[in-house]
Parts: structure tokens; C-alpha cells; sequence
């Protein structure tokens, strides 16, 4: 009897005397020290060719980093009333940055995505994603009975999407408009959204998807490359089969931390979007597998943390943190689907670890809003107890 009692009360979940959660934080630490090994490994060939100075991009990786750690300690200190309130706010806000963009935004291959501040440019898309999300959670606290209930609710929080869409593809960025809406589809399918609408919205948004691929030649391009590498190897499939020979010299244990062959002018974008392909080669099927299931730890922890807010009463919280490690997620397995040929090639940097500022900087936000949720619903969780414990 005593065992079965000792089992059960080890069993029976009780509130963590850390205010913060650890593995969490000790997640997104690997991370961004694992991007800044690797963005040193990968950028030195381009920025000793573009710059003149192997070192010019870890140097300002790291002045990323450095403004990073101090959102990241400010953001942890920021009560999640103060996200609450602001959302409606920071919904314009957002919007607002995706139309000035437009219009003094500087063009980069052909993309009109950064507003230059000072000698860096700022991608908003990164904090309108953040704001849009904010505003999703604050919706669906606000009118869950009518999203469960009727269309109109379902209908609302889709209209404001699309506006966002829109301005994003006028950039264009058709791999953060599809990170929202993936995002925006599961939280209200957690809200209790009603099957039919559910699917209604996927079948509708897939085949928008395809039609924004057909319309655009670019887009197109990139998906028959997808499809055949091999067959234009020099051409459309160019990036993909150098990122396929990546991973294919990379074998069980890699070739070792800096002596990839890729990396050397043959791999483009190896230190933003196709770092994970580095990564493949200089640290083998292991090193990959090791990562993944770091990523894998981080999005467990966040949905962890949004399943606990939502049972404490904290509904935004839990809705807010359940986005976040939807994004997590979804843009991790689209940056590494699309740097091994499972998916299209996009845009789209892996959480912490490519190199890009304005990611790298709403990421780390992100990741203090997910330690703040945690610590106030410990923090209440705490007080409930004391309290029942004084009654």
C-alpha cells in the first residue's frame, strides 16, 4: 500500500517552486548559441567575399543577439495585462508598419520588406505576425461563445487575416502569410470551432495557396524546381540539389564543426535560410536529430505552458502561448522541409538560429512572453494554494 501511495503522489502533478521553466529557457539558449556556431561557420566564405571581412556577419549577428538578451529580460518583466490590453492597439500598429513598408520600404531581390533603421533594415512582417497573434488570443477570449456558436464569429477573426495577407503579399511573402494562417486555423480549432468551418477554411486557404503559386511564375518555378531538381540542376533546382549534397556528404557524425564544402560559395543563403543544410553536413544525421529534438522540447514546453494558463482561468495567456508554439513549430518544420525537398523552397529562417536580426529579435520576444505566461500562472496557481491552504 505504502508503494501504491508512494507512485501516486509522485504521479499527481504540484505546483514547481521555479518561477520560470527551465528547460524552456534552457531550450532557447542552445538554440541561439547553436545559430551563432553556425552562423559564424556558414557566413565567413560570403561576408570575406561581399565585405571583405569574414568576421562582418557574425558582427552584427551579434549585435542582434545582444539587443535580443535585453527585449528578451524586458519582455519577461512585462505583466501579460499590459498584452491584454494593447492588442486592438497593436493590431493597427502592425498594419500600420505593413503599409508604410510599401511605401519607404527598402527592395531587396525583389521584395519591398524592410524599413530601414539606421544602417539595418527592419522586416515587419516578424512583429506584425507577433501583434496579429496577440490579437487572435485576445478575440477569442472576447468572443469564444461566438466562435463556437456561429459564422459570424468564425468570419471575423478571418476578415482581419486576410487585410494582413494582403499587405504581406504585396512585399511579397507568401511563407508568412502562410505561417498566420496555419497558426490562426489551430488556435481556433483549440477555441472549439466547429468541424465543418474548420475544414471549410483549410480547403479554402489551400487552394488560395495554389492559386497565388500559379499566378506568379516565380512561385511556379520554385515548385516544379521542388519537384525536379535533378532536372535543371545548374538552373531552377540549383539551390536544392547543392542543400541535397549537403546533407548527403554529412552522413552519420558529419564532416566536423567548419569543414563544410557547400558553405564555400556553392550554397546560397547558407547562413540564413539554408543553414540548416550546414548544419546536416558539418555535424552528420546525429547532430540534425539532436536539434530537432531540442526544437521538439521548445514547442512541447510553450503548448505545455498555454494548456496550464487556460486550466488556471488565464485564456489569453494560454491562447497567446498555444500561437506561439504553433509558430514555433510550423516555421521549423517549413525552414527544414524545405532545406532537405520535402517542401518548397520559402523565406523563412529556423527559429534562433539563422542569421536575421529583425527574426532573431521577435523570436526572443516570443520567448520571454512565453516565460512570463509561465511564471504568472505559477504565480496564481501559488496563491490559490496558499489560499485554500489558509481557509
Amino acid at each position: 500500500m505504502n508503494a501504491l501511495a508512494n507512485i501516486r503522489d509522485t504521479l499527481t502533478p504540484k505546483p514547481s517552486a521555479q518561477l520560470y521553466d527551465v528547460p524552456l529557457l534552457y531550450c532557447v539558449i542552445m538554440l541561439i548559441g547553436l545559430g551563432f556556431v553556425m552562423v559564424t561557420s556558414a557566413s565567413m566564405p560570403t561576408a570575406d567575399r561581399l565585405f571583405n571581412n569574414p568576421y562582418h556577419i557574425i558582427i552584427r549577428h551579434s549585435m542582434f543577439l545582444a539587443m535580443g538578451f535585453v527585449l528578451f529580460w524586458i519582455t519577461c518583466c512585462v505583466p501579460m495585462t499590459w498584452w491584454k490590453r494593447s492588442n486592438p492597439y497593436l493590431l493597427l500598429f502592425g498594419m500600420a508598419l505593413l503599409i508604410v513598408v510599401l511605401i519607404v520600404g527598402r527592395e531587396v531581390n525583389g521584395a519591398k520588406r524592410w524599413i530601414p533603421v539606421g544602417p539595418v533594415g527592419f522586416q515587419v512582417a516578424e512583429a506584425a505576425k507577433l501583434f496579429f497573434f496577440s490579437y487572435i488570443a485576445g478575440y477569442l477570449v472576447r468572443k469564444r461563445e461566438e466562435v463556437q456558436e456561429n459564422i459570424k464569429g468564425f468570419a471575423k477573426p478571418i476578415a482581419v487575416f486576410a487585410v494582413y495577407a494582403l499587405l504581406i503579399l504585396l512585399q511579397p511573402d507568401l511563407g508568412t502569410v502562410v505561417v498566420m494562417f496555419v497558426t490562426t486555423v489551430g488556435l481556433l480549432f483549440l477555441a472549439g470551432a466547429k468541424l465543418w468551418q474548420f475544414f471549410a477554411l483549410i480547403l479554402t486557404g489551400v487552394g488560395l495557396v495554389v492559386l497565388l503559386i500559379i499566378v506568379e511564375p516565380y512561385r511556379m518555378a520554385r515548385v516544379v524546381g521542388f519537384l525536379e531538381p535533378w532536372d535543371d540542376p545548374f538552373g531552377k533546382g540549383y539551390q536544392l540539389v547543392q542543400s541535397l549534397m549537403a546533407y548527403s556528404q554529412g552522413g552519420w557524425f558529419g564532416q566536423g564543426l567548419g569543414n563544410s564544402v557547400q558553405k564555400l560559395q556553392y550554397l546560397p543563403e547558407a547562413h540564413n535560410d539554408f543553414i540548416f543544410a550546414v548544419i546536416g553536413e558539418e555535424l552528420g544525421f546525429i547532430g540534425i536529430v539532436s536539434i530537432l529534438m531540442v526544437f521538439g522540447t521548445l514547442v512541447f514546453r510553450a503548448l505545455l505552458i498555454g494548456q496550464q494558463a487556460l486550466k488556471c482561468g488565464k485564456e489569453y495567456e494560454g491562447y497567446f502561448a498555444f500561437a506561439i508554439g504553433i509558430w514555433f513549430a510550423f516555421q521549423t518544420m517549413v525552414n527544414v522541409g524545405a532545406s532537405a525537398g520535402i517542401l518548397p523552397t520559402k523565406g523563412l529562417t529556423l527559429p534562433f538560429v539563422s542569421y536575421g536580426g529583425s527574426s532573431l529579435l521577435i523570436m526572443t520576444i516570443a520567448a520571454g512572453i512565453l516565460l512570463r505566461v509561465d511564471f504568472e500562472t505559477k504565480m496564481a496557481t501559488k496563491q490559490a494554494t496558499s489560499g485554500g491552504g489558509k481557509r
